[in-house]
């Protein structure tokens, strides 16, 4: 019987637990897996709780549908019927712009336009600076080989010109990996529109040949961001990892000629590993900080990259350079309850963003009552609320209470907040968001091969290439996958 420790509990672990049971049943592999995780919970990031009719997400509310290994897992947990779409009315955003909110223009892709009329007619550029986004129609392409590298700011800059990183990319991409505009690597986080470029020599050009051939729902929207992509549960996103606990914790399933085992022990902080050969193969030794020890023939890592290259600073110091110097970014979500009659503004779109130009303490805010039904009781309002990130270390730092108050100041002069909520709670992750700066696609390669040289461990999580929830599950599914033919080939070595 192979015997596997996945280090780490959060969605990706989780995704490695679940794929390794479905794929051991369908090969016959008998195998004992044992999930190690140091708090008191199962799920990272994703937590749903309850308060007074409230639905609250302390971390992503929501994943998108276009990656496909969210979904494909939501279909075999059969967890389907509780899923929900974002409502159909309001389906756009908006961006602060001295002080007031306007509505991203229709057929916006996040850094440019598709559309002409509904940019030219925006409020949220000056003359001049549309006159210089539409200076991309004519800007010859950027002679590459096809791997340079180079971040958002300087592709915006050179593309579209300044006004538009400001206004429209820092807060619109920078936004979604809480970023600093000028560290971020476009090809690790968007490389379609360095492709485009390539294609079209013109971004604008390339997005609306590109919109030509999106279905009707999809130019219908206001802002770009295609909402009908977006999905959560009736209970909120908890359920799909409840639903994943149930189905892998403390499992023994014995079946013809093998045996399946699982076990999911939580408190238990990994302190240290080892690698010990054995004749023909080599044999991983865990030790937690209760003074549990394991043996496993393979262990996989579902950790920050900070966390796993303590784990491997002694056994492979040059692997834990490579993942000490992935950055990490600190977010903190405040979810705050309403009375509808206490909010001056028509909430007649899913939320906004806030350009670090506008000096504002929040990223975004999300109307998360307004975006997914059930989220608040009748006559009220639920809001999402970001602070922190890359450019905004400082208020991150901040009390709970200060923090409140900063984003209190903020929603009572955006949205004509005057009284107090009925409630308002502070989720604060630390160092929780990895940064895909410069360099990042070179320092995934090296730390792929640097793990050639440990047999049987393995990395997965939202490190390499995407920080989304179907990122995670599809990171960790290829480990799995990755495990068990190694398994395989072993297997067929050892009878050679």
């Amino acid at each position: 019987m192979k015997r596997i420790v996945i280090i780490g509990g959060g969605i990706t672990g989780l995704a490695v637990l679940h794929r390794l049971l479905e794929r051991c049943r369908e090969l016959g592999q008998s195998t004992e897996i044992v999930l190690l995780e140091a708090s008191s919970r199962v799920g990272g990031v994703i937590q749903t709780d309850s308060r007074e009719g409230f639905l609250l997400e302390a971390g992503p509310d929501c994943f998108i549908s276009e990656k496909p290994e969210a979904l494909s897992l939501v279909h075999r947990l059969g967890i389907d019927s509780h899923l929900i779409s974002t409502n159909n009315e309001h389906r756009r955003s908006f961006i602060v712009r001295k002080g007031k909110l306007r509505a991203v223009p229709q057929g916006f892709q996040l850094l440019a336009p598709s559309r002409i009329w509904p940019f030219l007619t925006s409020d949220i550029f000056s003359f001049a600076g549309k006159a210089r986004m539409a200076a991309d129609l004519v800007i010859p392409k950027k002679r590459s080989n096809g791997n340079d590298d180079e971040s958002l700011a300087s592709f915006v800059r050179r593309r579209l010109g300044n006004e538009a990183l400001a206004r429209m990319a820092q807060p619109m991409i920078g936004g979604i990996y809480t970023a600093d505009p000028e560290r971020l690597s476009l090809r690790a986080t968007f490389p379609r529109f360095l492709d485009l470029e390539a294609s079209h020599r013109s971004i604008i050009l390339g997005l609306f040949h590109a919109g030509r051939n999106s279905p009707p729902e999809e130019e219908a929207g206001t802002s770009g961001a295609r909402y009908s992509l977006f999905l959560s549960f009736d209970q909120g996103m908890q359920l799909l990892v409840d639903s994943l606990a149930f189905r892998v914790g403390d499992l023994r399933v014995p079946l013809p000629g093998f045996e399946i085992t699982s076990t999911v022990r939580l408190r238990k902080t990994v302190e240290e590993l080892k690698l010990e050969p054995k004749a023909r193969a080599s044999q991983w030794r865990v030790h937690t900080s209760r003074g549990d020890d394991y043996s496993a023939d393979a262990v996989c890592l579902a950790l920050p990259a900070y966390v796993s290259a303590q784990l491997l600073a002694k056994l492979a110091p040059s692997l834990a350079g490579e993942l000490r110097a992935i950055p990490y970014a600190s977010t903190a979500t405040v979810n705050l309850g309403y009375r509808r009659e206490d909010i001056r503004h028509r909430l007649n779109g899913f939320g906004f963003v806030v350009p670090f130009v506008e000096k504002r303490s929040l990223i975004a805010c999300t109307f998360s009552s307004v975006k997914f039904a059930g989220r608040a009781p009748g006559g009220c309002v639920l809001l999402r609320a970001f602070v922190g990130g890359a450019l905004q270390p400082e208020i991150f730092d901040l009390g709970v209470s200060r923090i409140i108050a900063r984003v209190r100041a903020d929603l009572r002069d955006l949205l004509g907040i005057e009284n107090k909520p009925l409630f308002a709670e502070v989720s604060k992750w630390a160092r929780s968001m990895p940064q895909y700066e410069l360099g990042h696609l070179g320092r995934v390669k090296k730390i792929g091969d640097e793990l050639q040289k440990l047999p049987g461990l393995k990395i997965a999580g939202n490190i390499f290439a995407g920080a989304g929830i179907p990122d995670c599950i599809r990171s960790g599914e290829a480990v799995a996958d990755e495990l068990l033919e190694s398994f395989a080939i072993d297997s067929q070595t050892k009878l050679n």
